[in-house]
């Protein structure tokens, strides 16, 4: 048994920096040596029981230490009799989450625009270029329930209800954030993201925040930047919000979880009060605070317990 988590899953969310989370696990697997297991299967996030089995089965047989990546809906793999690995994930903003989705399957990214590619070969033309304040205010299938409850389901699991919008699933996923995962950070936050990762789990994320602020690793985080997107009107938004109230309860409420952990471990935060319409396309300041003293915490003990999981 290694003294440290030695499976460690991160089913990432789309569209919520994880190609440049999984760009940086490239980088630091070959540095530290553990096994980075990734999947080809980026559009197959919900699993019949079956495939569930076969999957788990094929992760937990995976030499270790292993950080597996895929997106996929969370796993239990108590209920098949395996052991239960340490989850870590990102969400972001919910709508700006949608807004980069829309316009990346229509338009793909820098990568894909340097080398002319188009994202979506199949997707008929009007489609492509159909104006993303028509599909909201018309209520297109891409831009209306259940469609728009897409975080969620990645925290709640496989059930069938995880995919309806409601409180069942909201509670569910929040129950699992609870138990199950070490770290669910915030991509607005993502330098204080990296820096919980390295202090929790050193032997996968040891030096990744230097590694993140080198000027070439920057310059290829910003080939995977979503391109031509735009902005719809305050109504279009106003509505969208309105469809996603789930996905921005839950937000907010790993924001405030995310935010309790940093203070734990002495990284400030402004914490305001959510505001009626979420703040979009205003970029949140990456850096990290003068920490601040926190002797109450034991935070010695809460990472011992997550150690002997």
């Amino acid at each position: 048994v290694l003294p440290f988590p030695s499976q460690v899953v991160y089913n990432r969310v789309g569209k919520c920096g994880s190609r440049t989370v999984v760009l940086l696990l490239r980088i630091l697997s070959e540095k530290h040596g553990f096994n980075l297991v990734t999947s080809d299967i980026h559009n197959k996030t919900r699993l019949t029981k079956n495939e569930q089995m076969e999957l788990i089965k094929n992760i937990s047989t995976a030499e270790q230490p292993y950080l597996f990546t895929r997106h996929v809906h969370f796993l239990n793999f108590s209920r098949f009799g395996g052991d239960q690995p340490v989850y870590i994930n990102i969400i972001r903003d919910p709508v700006n989450r949608f807004l980069s989705n829309y316009f990346f399957r229509r338009f793909g990214d820098w990568r894909g625009e340097q080398n002319h590619m188009i994202r979506t070969p199949n997707m008929r033309q009007e489609e492509r270029y159909l104006d993303i304040n028509v599909c909201i205010l018309e209520n297109y299938p891409e831009c209306s329930n259940p469609r728009l409850f897409y975080i969620i389901p990645y925290f709640c699991g496989q059930h069938p209800r995880c995919r309806e919008p409601g409180e069942w699933a909201l509670e569910r996923a929040k129950l699992n954030v609870n138990e199950n995962f070490l770290l669910v950070g915030i991509l607005e936050e993502l330098e204080d993201v990296l820096l919980l990762l390295e202090r929790f789990l050193p032997h996968y994320f040891k030096d990744v925040l230097s590694i993140y602020k080198n000027p070439e690793h920057r310059k290829l985080g910003n080939l995977t930047v979503t391109v031509k997107k735009t902005v719809p009107s305050p109504e279009a938004i106003q509505i969208l919000y309105q469809r996603m109230r789930y996905e921005y309860e839950f937000y907010y409420y790993v924001k405030e979880q995310f935010h309790l952990l940093k203070r734990k471990f002495g990284l400030k935060s402004h914490i305001r009060k959510p505001s009626p319409r979420p703040e979009f396309f205003i970029p949140s300041p990456l850096e990290t605070e003068e920490p601040i003293n926190d002797e109450e915490e034991d935070d010695e003990k809460w990472l011992e317990d997550i150690y002997k999981r």
